[in-house]
């Protein structure tokens, strides 16, 4: 009952940001998990090149990922008009996460020639918060 009193008393827009950050967190595992899985079936099972799975398992999380939070994680949020131009940040943005991802994949998969699964929890756990400001700031202002 008293975090429900303290969440009550914050400014609207701190409110904002934590139900928005609340729905990143939700839509952004949903759409990582789903990526990471992509990946690692073409890369281990189908055996493609781990960077080649990566960047279809890529290609996949940025359609449904666009569309994910521009329905439910940043619906509300800023100026909804001009589509092509947020989709087009959005696909900026992404790009920054493919790298940071094809990052992971460098370093453990190819220089290390560890298990193709080592990259996912870094897939999972680091690079979806390194893009949330950019999407909140930029993409869905």
């Amino acid at each position: 009952m008293k975090r429900l009193n303290e969440i009550a008393a914050m400014e609207p827009e701190m409110r904002a940001l934590l139900s928005q950050m609340a729905r990143y967190v939700v839509t952004g595992l949903v759409v990582t998990a789903l990526q990471a899985l992509v990946y690692w079936v073409l890369a281990t099972p189908v055996a493609l090149h781990p960077q080649i799975a990566n960047a279809i398992a890529y290609l996949f999380a940025v359609a449904l990922g666009f569309i994910l939070h521009s329905a439910f994680t940043f619906r509300g949020h800023g100026n909804g008009d001009k589509p092509v131009q947020r989709g087009g940040r959005f696909v900026l943005v992404s790009l920054v996460s493919l790298g940071i991802n094809a990052f992971w994949v460098q370093i453990f998969v190819i220089w290390l020639r560890w298990p193709t699964w080592v990259p996912v929890p870094f897939m999972l756990f680091v690079t979806p918060f390194a893009v949330f400001a950019l999407n909140r700031k930029w993409v869905f202002r």
